[in-house]
């Protein structure tokens, strides 16, 4: 049977998504939210823009690293900054 090989970027990224989501589960119990209306189509909690922001900065890595030349650095550095926004204004 093979099993996954784990390289230190996969195991970091993947504890990074788990320490996320341990924070804001606590975030969540400490302070519960409201729905809230930003630069997004529809209302959305923490969560939900979390969802979102995730989901889109993984689609923009991808577009960048598939599409340009670019360092997949940059391609990491502008995901980050669309999981910024999506989380702070969306």
């Amino acid at each position: 049977m093979d099993w996954m090989a784990w390289t230190l970027p996969t195991a970091l990224f993947f504890g990074t998504i788990a320490a996320i989501l341990a924070g804001m589960t606590a975030w969540e119990l400490r302070s519960p939210c409201i729905e809230r209306k930003g630069f997004l189509p529809i209302s959305t909690t923490r969560g939900d823009r979390l969802f979102i922001g995730l989901l889109g900065s993984a689609y923009l890595h991808l577009l960048v690293v598939g599409a340009t030349d670019w360092s997949v650095w940059i391609a990491s550095v502008l995901s980050l900054f669309l999981l910024f926004a999506v989380m702070r204004w969306g």
